[in-house]
């Protein structure tokens, strides 16, 4: 159903109801194989899937299992076993490698005025085995559960764990802190036992030596006073309760928790894992000197691989020194690991190489270099956040990797020895994969369109050489939302437009319109140009487009040059050119797709948060009368007012086209050269009203630019309005903001479009 012109608010929430309700589908993990008493062999598959709750206004996590029957070769019978359940406070959940134990770190609330604790949890195919009170333990501080430093780590002998926390702080006092008298009474003399004796021991021997961990004991320090009020960096945007990270093991057998010791003071250590043979732990180290910049997003911080040995205490760098990596796997026959490499600063996202270390000759190789740019039918490069958990062929030579290859997301196999790659959904139809996880060459991933929530796809990886002959098979399947139809165009910049650098790059945009309904002939024009600016729309499921079309509106979102998976010279063109070539980029789809489609031309508004926001009020103001109405999230305005106040003040001057170095304070001339890019510079033009949304705790750009434009054009008399969230950062991701966020900017559409 289409709604009417001039629909009640009543009507835009049932419809942001019945879309918001598909779920999303997070992590899959495959168990190990049976046999049935006929020789068939079957597997079990256990997959999480997130969907907000707006009556809770939280988003909740679920859990479904399935049953896959396979020869080795293909999949015979594939289908699910029972039905959906909530899970409830698992942060982290790790399966053993044999597949008989499940590790869960889990949060409890605490009980009257108590804080909320963790719970390190141990699950066999029966029952809990183990439950340690984190909290209690003080070991450490929280357990990290991001996707940047965390990780729950079985030992190969499934008798250790390996983990990520905060380190413990000290409480401080004040000079002025009271103390309490002693009374002379000792933990003997009232029988309660002493804290050390209450918490299980610190100390055990490591699962490859009879050595002992190097670890300290967690014993309670002496008090530091006027150390109250110390400020502590943290690693920015969504990373607010990072500073000092530690590496952390639980001895399942002996019941001890041990603080690893060894890792260089000036890292913070995360993404570890197991070295072969349990000797020690491999991890990324993240330099922090001279400050700790936003982490989030950015894979062009200082990083490098390491190896802590657990029995002499020797920390051993396993990569070059001078990049930035993240992502490392190791082979399942533990002789290898790949990992992820940028080069330092510059773009913060960039088409990154693929790099390898064997462990027992420990050579390094490159597998795959950045792709400069796409050849017809070629590997398009590696755009990825992180490689799948699991990606690694049965034959510890192959892995699995998803990446942006222009407005789409595929999936490729690529041999580590020669560096051959092949596409694994070549042959399917346009949409978004992404690998969920490999196990014994059962690959298991996630597929969606603009018109089509994710679905769950399984199937058997083939031989070496026939990699394009799978067969994906839809395990759970998500119909299309009816009413939306959509393409992917391709554009190329006027002559004059072209990057004297970088001639010739084109770019794409992907083109949603209601195929029913009473504008379906002629809709008005939402146009969407994406953040980062490195990063990309691909043709995959996206709730606000989806729900904006099927209020009557076409949506036109925009991967202009400097978009990821269209090569890293289309990504190097942008730096210098933010403010005018994006922006033409943009303007020039608009254009054109005006002129080539069926659309309203006097009703077009803009929609962007981020740097699609800078683009946005770019857009307004250099060409006010294009666009009728504006939404912007967290828009940047002002760069040369933002470097300041960001986590990320390199942004700044990589993408105005200046270098940064930690130490460097900008001229005169460079403070001109940022504001001179910057939408601010054409607030004096602006006449489509503007509707703004802020996240009180944005970090990355702090909500004082959004402010700052917001007066501006108040001063001017341009209708404006704010929305300020408490509690949202950057994204506007929570559950309660993105569904009243949604409802205002429909209905700021709607009244300023006139529909």
């Amino acid at each position: 159903r289409v709604l009417q012109v001039q629909p009640r608010a009543e009507e835009l929430s049932e419809l942001y109801r019945e879309l918001s309700q598909h779920p999303g589908l997070s992590t899959a993990c495959l168990g190990p194989d049976l046999t049935t008493q006929y020789g068939g062999k079957y597997c079990s598959l256990y997959t999480e899937w997130s969907q907000r709750d707006l009556a809770r206004a939280e988003n909740i996590k679920f859990c479904r299992q399935y049953l896959i029957f396979h020869d080795g070769a293909s999949i015979v019978y594939s289908g699910p076993a029972g039905t959906c359940s909530e899970i409830k406070g698992e942060l982290l959940s790790r399966e053993s490698p044999s597949g008989t134990l499940k590790a869960v770190l889990r949060k409890v609330p605490g009980k009257e005025k108590e804080k909320e604790k963790q719970f390190l949890e141990v699950w066999d195919q029966n029952r809990k085995v183990k439950s340690i009170d984190l909290t209690a333990l003080e070991k450490h501080g929280s357990v990290y559960d991001d996707d940047q430093f965390g990780c729950l780590a079985w030992s190969h002998s499934e008798t250790h764990l390996l983990y990520v926390a905060e380190k413990k702080r000290p409480k401080a006092e004040s000079f002025f802190q009271s103390k309490a008298p002693e009374l002379g009474t000792s933990d003997e003399d009232t029988g309660h036992p002493k804290k050390e004796d209450a918490a299980v021991k610190v100390g055990s021997p490591h699962p490859g030596s009879g050595g002992g961990w190097l670890g300290g004991n967690g014993a309670d320090q002496a008090v530091p006073q006027g150390e109250q009020f110390v400020y502590h960096e943290d690693w920015g945007e969504t990373l607010t309760t990072c500073s000092v990270p530690v590496l952390c093991v639980l001895d399942i057998e002996g019941n001890s928790i041990s603080v690893l010791e060894g890792i260089p003071e000036h890292l913070s250590p995360g993404q570890a894992f197991w070295s072969p043979e349990d000797t020690g732990v491999v991890f990324v180290g993240w330099w922090h000197e001279p400050f700790r910049l936003g982490l989030r997003h950015c894979t062009n911080r200082r990083s490098a691989l390491f190896y802590v040995d657990l029995t002499g205490g020797r920390c051993e760098l396993l990569s070059e020194d001078t990049k930035a990596v993240w992502s490392p796997r190791l082979s399942p026959d533990g002789c290898r690991i790949v990992y992820l490499e940028n080069n330092v600063l510059g773009p913060h996202q960039q088409c990154s190489r693929l790099c390898m270390y064997d462990w027992y000759t420990k050579h390094t190789s490159t597998v795959l270099e950045a792709v400069p740019r796409q050849a017809q039918g070629a590997f398009p490069g590696i755009y990825c956040g992180a490689l799948p958990g699991m990606c690694w062929a049965a034959d510890s030579r192959r892995i699995l990797l998803d990446t942006a290859q222009r407005s789409q997301q595929d999936v490729f196999v690529v041999d580590t020895a020669t560096g051959a790659t092949t596409s694994l959904t070549a042959d399917t139809p346009q949409g978004s994969w992404s690998v969920l996880t490999i196990d014994r060459d059962l690959l298991v991933a996630r597929f969606s369109t603009p018109s089509c929530p994710p679905m769950l796809k399984v199937a058997v990886l083939p031989a070496a050489g026939h990699e394009a002959q799978a067969q994906w098979i839809c395990l759970q399947d998500a119909p299309p939302v009816p009413g939306i139809s959509w393409g992917i165009r391709t554009l190329q910049p006027p002559p004059e437009q072209e990057h004297p650098q970088y001639a010739g790059l084109d770019f794409d945009a992907i083109l949603m319109r209601p195929s029913e309904g009473p504008t379906a002939q002629k809709p008005p024009l939402v146009v969407m140009p994406h953040g980062g600016p490195h990063s990309v729309f691909t043709a995959g499921w996206m709730l606000y487009p989806a729900a904006l079309c099927r209020v009557g509106f076409a949506v036109l979102l925009v991967n202009y040059r400097g978009s990821l998976g269209f090569g890293q010279d289309s990504v190097a063109s942008l730096p210098g050119n933010v403010g005018t070539q994006d922006v033409r980029d943009v303007q020039l789809c608009v254009e054109r797709v005006l002129q080539e489609e069926t659309l309203d031309a006097s009703r077009v508004a803009l929609v962007g948060g981020s740097h699609g926001g800078f683009l946005s009020c770019h857009l307004i103001g250099q060409f006010p009368d294009t666009y009728r109405a504006c939404v912007v999230r967290n828009p940047v305005v002002n760069i040369a007012s933002m470097v300041a106040a960001t986590d990320i003040p390199d942004w700044c001057l990589t993408e105005t086209g200046l270098p940064y170095t930690p130490e460097a304070l900008p001229d005169p001339a460079q403070w001109t050269e940022m504001l001179h890019k910057s939408p601010m510079r054409y607030v004096d033009r602006v006449r489509a009203p503007v509707l703004l949304m802020l996240g009180e705790d944005d970090r990355r750009v702090p909500p004082k630019q959004g402010l700052e434009y917001y007066r501006a054009l108040k001063a001017r008399g341009v209708p404006t309005r704010l929305l300020w969230y408490p509690g949202n950062n950057h994204a506007l991701a929570g559950v309660e903001a993105e569904a009243d966020g949604f409802m205002n900017m429909a209905l700021w559409l709607l009244k300023h479009l006139q529909c």
